[in-house]
C-alpha cells in the first residue's frame, strides 16, 4: 500500500506528498482514525483528496494510506429495511443518527439460504447462486468479475453473511470464494446484458402524474419546487404507492428535522400492497446538511449503486433523491476548496456532466443473469426562490424525460399535488400510448391532449376574467372555465389524507377522466343550444363530480362508469326545460 503525508488541510479537502503510486478515485485511509477519503487529483508527487468524514484534528504530517481500490460499498441481503449514512454505514447502531469518524466495522448478520446451484455447475458473473428464505426473499449474485465451476458448496440453512458459501474456479485456475456480500465501486455503473426501451409506465397512483405526465419504468423524472411546495411529501407518497418492488430513498443534504421525520415515519408505514411493514422493501440513505459535505456528494452514487444491485436481481427499483440541489452545493463547496474556476452561480464547470452521469444510470435492462429489471430515478430539486432558470434545474432538464414542476401558488392554495400542468411535461407519452391501449383506454392520447388544452384555455381566460369579470365573458368561454375548474377539482386535486383518494389505479383514472370529459361535451352542446351557463353551474350532480376521488373508491368502478347516464339525464332535463321556456 502506498503512503503520503498531509501538507495542507482545508475543510473536507487535503493535499499530501506521496511516496508511492496512487490512482484517481482510489480510496484512502486518513490518519490514525482511518477516515475514509478518495483521490480526486494527481499532480506529480502531490495528491489532492476529499475526505468523507469530519476532518477536525487533521494536520500536516499525518499519514494517508492508499487502499488500492476505488471508493466502494458492500452490497448484500442486509440492505433492505436498513437506514444508512452516505457511505452505507448503518445508522441504527449510531447515537442520534450520528456515526463517529473512522467507524468502519460491520455487524454480522445471519440468513437462512436455499441454493440454486450444485457442485460442478458453471456460473458466470451476475448469476443467482442462492436465495434467502424470508418473508421477502432476496437473490444472492455472483460478483460481475467472477466466474467458473462450482468446486465447493456449503449445506443449505442458516449462515453468517461473511461466511464463504461456495468456491468458483475459473479457466485460469483462480479461486473465487463467494459470501452473501460483495463490494462494488460507487462511481462505476454495474454491467448489464442489454439496455431496453420504454414499454410501460411506473404507476404512482397520482392522477396528474400517471395520466398527464407519466414516467416510464426505468425512466428519469425531476421534481423541482421552492420551499414549502411539497417535494418531500410527494416523494414520500410516491415511495409508498408506486408499483416498484424496492424503494431507495436518499436524503441528500436535507434539513435534519425533515430527515428525522422520514426516519421516524417510514419504519412504521404499512405496505399497501402486502400489508407488511413498508420498510421491508425500502433502503433509506440519510445524509443531512450537518453531516460532512463530501459524504453528501458520495451519497448520490451510493444510492444509485444500491438501486442497480436490486435491479440486477430482476426487480423494479424506484430511487427517490431529495434533493440534487444540495448535492450540487456539495460539489460547489469542494470545487471552491480546490480553487477551481467557478461557472454560473459558483457551481463547477463539470456540474452538467456529473448530473448526466447520475441520471443516465436509470434504465430498464436485461441483467447478466437474463432477468429484466429497472431503476427509475425521481430527483427533487430545490431552486432558490423557486427560480427554474438556475443552473441545477436547467441542466437537469437536459437529462430527464419527465419534468414535474411544483407551483408555489397552487401549494399555498392547499392544492395537492401542487404540480403546475402547464409548466410540466412528459417526453415518453407517445411510447406509453400502447400500454394505455392494452390497459383498456385507446383514447388516452386524445383525452390527455383535451385536458391540457382545456387547462391552457383556462389560464388565458382567467387573465381576461380578472379584467372584465367572469359574467362578462361569452357563454362558451364561461362554460370552458367551469369545465376546467371541474377537471382541477375533480381529477387533478388529490387528498393524501383520504384512504379512498390517496391512491388511484389506472382503471379508476380512466373512468374518472371519461366522466369529466363527457360532462364537458354535454356542457358545450347545451350552451350551443342556448342554455345559460348559470344553469349548468347549478346542476345537482356538479358537487358529486367535484368530489369524484372521494365519492368513488376502487371498488366502485362499475357505479363510476354509469355516471355518464346520470349526466345525460340531467342535461336532457335541463334542455327540455330550456326549450319550453324558449
Amino acid at each position: 500500500m502506498s503512503e503520503a503525508r498531509i501538507t495542507w488541510v482545508g475543510g473536507p479537502v487535503l493535499k499530501a506528498c506521496a511516496t508511492g503510486p496512487f490512482s484517481i478515485f482510489e480510496a484512502l485511509a486518513v490518519g490514525e482514525r482511518r477516515l475514509l477519503g478518495e483521490v480526486i487529483q494527481l499532480r506529480g508527487d502531490e495528491l489532492v483528496a476529499q475526505v468523507y468524514e469530519d476532518t477536525t484534528g487533521l494536520e500536516p504530517g499525518v499519514t494517508v494510506v492508499g487502499l488500492e481500490r476505488p471508493l466502494s460499498v458492500t452490497l448484500g441481503p442486509n440492505l433492505l429495511g436498513g437506514i444508512f449514512d452516505g457511505l452505507l454505514r448503518p445508522l441504527s447502531r449510531a447515537t442520534d443518527y450520528q456515526i463517529q469518524p473512522g467507524a468502519a466495522e460491520r455487524s454480522v448478520a445471519r440468513h437462512c439460504l436455499e441454493f440454486a446451484v450444485r457442485n460442478g455447475d458453471i456460473l458466470s458473473g451476475g448469476a443467482v447462486f442462492a436465495r434467502t428464505v424470508a418473508s421477502r426473499p432476496q437473490s444472492l449474485l455472483v460478483p460481475p468479475w467472477a466466474s467458473g465451476r462450482v468446486e465447493a458448496l456449503v449445506e443449505p440453512g442458516e449462515h453468517r453473511d461473511d461466511e464463504t458459501l461456495l468456491v468458483l474456479v475459473d479457466d485460469a485456475g483462480q479461486r473465487h470464494e463467494l459470501t452473501m456480500q460483495h463490494d462494488w465501486p460507487v462511481r462505476r455503473s454495474r454491467p448489464v446484458r442489454e439496455r431496453l426501451g420504454v414499454n410501460a409506465p411506473m404507476i404512482t397512483g397520482q392522477r396528474i402524474l400517471d395520466t398527464l405526465f407519466p414516467v416510464a419504468r426505468g425512466g428519469r423524472a425531476a421534481l423541482p419546487g421552492g420551499f414549502g411546495t411539497g417535494k418531500t411529501v410527494l416523494q414520500e407518497a410516491l415511495a409508498k404507492w408506486c408499483d416498484a418492488d424496492v424503494i431507495v430513498y436518499v436524503g441528500c443534504g436535507e434539513r435534519g428535522n425533515e430527515m428525522a421525520e422520514v426516519l421516524d415515519e417510514f419504519p412504521q408505514l404499512e405496505d399497501p400492497r402486502t400489508g407488511r411493514p413498508l420498510a421491508e422493501r425500502t433502503v433509506i440513505i440519510a445524509n443531512t446538511s450537518n453531516m460532512p459535505v463530501a459524504a453528501r456528494e458520495a451519497s448520490i452514487y451510493t444510492a444509485i449503486t444500491v438501486a442497480e444491485y436490486f435491479r440486477d436481481q430482476g426487480l423494479n427499483v424506484a430511487l427517490m433523491a431529495d434533493s440534487t440541489s444540495r448535492w450540487a452545493e456539495a460539489l460547489r463547496e469542494v470545487s471552491g476548496r480546490l480553487g477551481e474556476l467557478p461557472g454560473e452561480a459558483g457551481y463547477p464547470a463539470y456540474l452538467s456532466s456529473r448530473l448526466a452521469e447520475f441520471y443516465e444510470r436509470a434504465a430498464r435492462v436485461t441483467s447478466l443473469a437474463g432477468a429484466e429489471g429497472s431503476v427509475t430515478i425521481i430527483g427533487a430539486i430545490s431552486p432558490p426562490s423557486g427560480d427554474f432558470s438556475e443552473p441545477v434545474t436547467l441542466h437537469t432538464k437536459r437529462y430527464v424525460r419527465c419534468f414535474w414542476a411544483l407551483d408555489r401558488q397552487r401549494a399555498q392554495a392547499r392544492f395537492y399535488p401542487a404540480i403546475h400542468p402547464l409548466q410540466s411535461y412528459g417526453a415518453d407519452v407517445q411510447e406509453l400510448a400502447d400500454w394505455w391501449k392494452r390497459s383498456g383506454n385507446p383514447d388516452w392520447l386524445v383525452q390527455r391532449q383535451r385536458v391540457l388544452e382545456l387547462l391552457e384555455a383556462q389560464a388565458h381566460l382567467e387573465r381576461m376574467a380578472r379584467i372584465v369579470g367572469r359574467d362578462a365573458l361569452p357563454a362558451q368561454q364561461q362554460v370552458r372555465l367551469l369545465c376546467a375548474d371541474l377537471v382541477n377539482e375533480g381529477f387533478l386535486r388529490q387528498s393524501s389524507f383520504s384512504k379512498v383518494d390517496r391512491f388511484c389505479s389506472p382503471a379508476r383514472q380512466v373512468a374518472m377522466l371519461s366522466v369529466l370529459l363527457h360532462f364537458a361535451d354535454r356542457a358545450d352542446a347545451a350552451v350551443a343550444a342556448g342554455v345559460p351557463p348559470a344553469r349548468l353551474a347549478a346542476l345537482p350532480m356538479l358537487r358529486q363530480l367535484q368530489r369524484l376521488g372521494e365519492e368513488f373508491s376502487e371498488d366502485d368502478l362499475l357505479r363510476l362508469r354509469q355516471l355518464p347516464r346520470q349526466i345525460d339525464y340531467e342535461f336532457d332535463q335541463l334542455q327540455t326545460v330550456a326549450s319550453h321556456a324558449g
